[in-house]
């Protein structure tokens, strides 16, 4: 159960390295193709509430099942997954971060490490748009050549100091890899996980496959179906009960 714990850690963290990418460079046009990629300012902004979901497979324990990811602007996100008849849950409703514990079917405060975890996913979607604001930064560390592609490879920084590195296709604009190390219960996971499928989904690009690496080794891959945003999401939803 505690090795469930560590992989639904990781697998909550991947959606945020999906929805923030930019420079620090001085480029304006570079942050602009990236936001222009994505969907443009106007559709970044008019989203109030995201929900998606899909299906999740943990490699390594052979198991499979479905996974919901909620997102409602600007602080508010929630993880539904379904493994072997349970229901696991983590959110954070804007201030406080809790969940279903697994182990014992409770549903509490999340420890300290998820917490901080889960508060920096729930940055608001606008981030992009206004990275200081939001304490966000991004340093250029040059290029990187994957699968015979170059990437401008970037280091993120959150307001909490969390840093991920970031892949950035340089004819496409959209980010193919990212890694970086994930507090967990259990101590610190290195992961990287690479994105693609592609769609257009009301405007906004997004990833529909992500793969997850830990130590070089493949235990994890979520395949989105169905992404609706604006379906007016409750705060209630987020609340622990």
């Amino acid at each position: 159960m505690k090795k469930i714990l560590i992989i639904f850690s990781v697998c909550i963290f991947l959606c945020s390295l999906m929805a923030f990418s930019g420079f620090s460079q001085t480029s304006e046009d570079i942050i602009q193709k990236m936001i222009e990629i994505q969907g443009g300012k106007k559709t970044i902004e008019s989203i109030a509430d995201t929900t998606m979901s899909g299906t999740i497979e943990l490699v390594q324990m052979g198991l499979s099942g479905a996974i919901s990811v909620y997102k409602k602007e600007p602080d508010k996100r929630r993880v539904d997954v379904e493994l072997m008849g349970m229901l696991i849950t983590q959110a954070y409703d804007g201030t406080l971060a809790w969940w279903v514990n697994p182990q014992t079917g409770a549903t509490e405060e999340m420890p300290e490490t998820e917490a901080a975890n889960m508060k920096r996913e729930a940055m608001p979607s606008v981030a992009l748009l206004n990275p200081k604001k939001y304490g966000l930064s991004f340093a250029y560390k040059g290029k990187e050549t994957i699968e015979g592609k170059d990437h401008f490879v970037l280091e993120q920084t959150y307001p909490d100091g969390f840093k991920a590195t970031l892949y950035v296709d340089s004819t496409t604009y959209l980010t193919t890899k990212s890694k970086g190390t994930q507090n967990t219960q259990m101590g610190e996971v290195e992961f990287e996980q690479f994105a693609s499928d592609y769609k257009k989904v009301n405007g906004m690009m997004l990833p529909h496959s992500v793969v997850t690496y830990s130590n070089g080794a493949e235990y994890m891959k979520i395949t989105l179906t169905e992404v609706k945003f604006n379906t007016g999401l409750e705060d209630s939803f987020f609340k622990m009960n």
